[in-house]
């Protein structure tokens, strides 16, 4: 790699625990002899990439037989020519250890940008479901083959269909010095929960589309949303606090990261009382946050938090007592200054009418969760300016 360039991060996924892992060909193994097909839509395109692996939520190692990229064609077919077989360290093996990452070495691919590029693993010894998964609800269609090593079909055959990035993690690109990347740091409003399945509509894909539409300097999009994540405390994978460093500060290329957590530490989904949070309490935590990144050189931008009045996704969340931290903390946001920036999305989405709750037109229907449409207006209320 030349001086003048360096690696960034087109697209990554938040390592956490998986759930629901549908099991292999016998009761409590999750894969036995199989390969998964697995896509990542990237934001900015290169021709030369590296794929990095994580078994950061696993209680023993990984062992991974085979692993191949391509350009994705439609289902599980990959476009022809464009097959390429990942090496760890010169191997086509790699064991990864527990609570370990794992990079491939480079490999030459003309990736265009927001284009689709398939990752194919092949798990060739069994991997028991109660080893620890890590992985993450993708909303997109990926495919679990029968039992065997078809990391270079060019049309997978599938044994049962999933919707889960399971132990990808990120895809890096070599790009000139002067590429940047932001992080999206969030919970399932940055995951995109509710929206289309295969649709790419998360917030932070639109941002993706309107940079490489804008043209100029190039901008990676990261998203490091996690359902169900808090600022203060573990509930699915780790903490915003505790994930910072790994999921935002050691992104390859990171500029930039924007911040949308604290809806979940209001709701306190799991009603302990311990948990129950107070507004000056997520505002130390998101203070720390913000120190931390500028701290590195990151610009980091604060998003408000959307209203969930009468949510049905967790009937009860919602109380007046609750709607008031989220205003105190949205406030804070709007006028302390400790972000470099302000992303109002709250504004972006909400009815002005009523504005503890979303615009119905923005709202999947559960009061929690934007729309396909919502979510594309959150990318919309983000200011390509911010980024120049």
């Amino acid at each position: 790699m030349r001086q003048e360039e360096h690696w960034v991060g087109t697209w990554t996924a938040a390592p956490a625990p998986a759930e629901g892992v549908a099991f292999a060909n016998q009761p409590g193994v999750a894969f036995a002899n199989q390969t998964l097909r697995m896509y990542a839509r990237v934001s900015i395109g290169g021709a030369r990439l590296r794929v990095r692996l994580s078994n950061a939520h696993g209680a023993g190692k990984i062992q991974i037989g085979a692993a191949r990229i391509g350009l994705r064609e439609k289902g599980s077919a990959i476009v022809p020519g464009s097959d390429r077989r990942l090496t760890f360290g010169g191997k086509e093996e790699v064991t990864i250890a527990a609570g370990a990452p794992a990079l491939s070495d480079p490999v030459e691919l003309d990736l265009p940008p927001l284009s689709d590029l398939a990752v194919s693993l092949y798990l060739p010894v069994e991997v028991p479901a109660g080893l620890g998964i890590t992985g993450r609800y993708a909303r997109q269609t990926h495919y679990v083959s029968p039992p065997g090593d078809f990391t270079r079909a060019a049309e997978m055959p599938v044994g049962r269909l999933t919707d889960d990035w399971y132990f990808l993690c990120g895809v890096d690109v070599v790009a000139p010095r002067e590429v940047g990347g932001i992080v999206a740091l969030g919970d399932s409003l940055t995951d995109a929960n509710i929206s289309t399945h295969d649709s790419h509509s998360r917030w932070p894909d639109e941002l993706a589309r309107r940079l490489v539409a804008r043209g100029g300097r190039m901008l990676a999009v990261m998203n490091e949303g996690l359902g169900g994540n808090r600022i203060l405390h573990d509930i699915r994978g780790d903490s915003g606090l505790k994930r910072f460093d790994r999921d935002v500060l050691a992104q390859p290329g990171v500029t930039h990261a924007i911040i949308l957590l604290g809806t979940n530490d209001i709701r306190n989904r799991w009603r302990k009382p311990d948990e129950e949070v107070t507004a000056e309490e997520m505002i130390a935590g998101l203070q720390q946050l913000a120190v931390r990144a500028q701290a590195r050189g990151v610009k980091i931008f604060g998003g408000t938090l959307l209203g969930f009045e009468n949510e049905t996704f967790l009937p009860g969340a919602y109380t007046p007592e609750r709607e008031a931290v989220r205003q105190k903390v949205n406030a804070w946001i709007r006028e302390a200054g400790t972000f470099d920036a302000v992303i109002d999305f709250e504004k972006a989405l909400a009815d002005p009418e009523h504005p503890s709750r979303m615009l119905a037109l923005y709202d999947c229907g559960d009061h929690l969760h934007p729309s396909d449409l919502g979510y594309k207006k959150m990318g919309e209320a983000i200011d390509l300016s911010l980024f120049d």
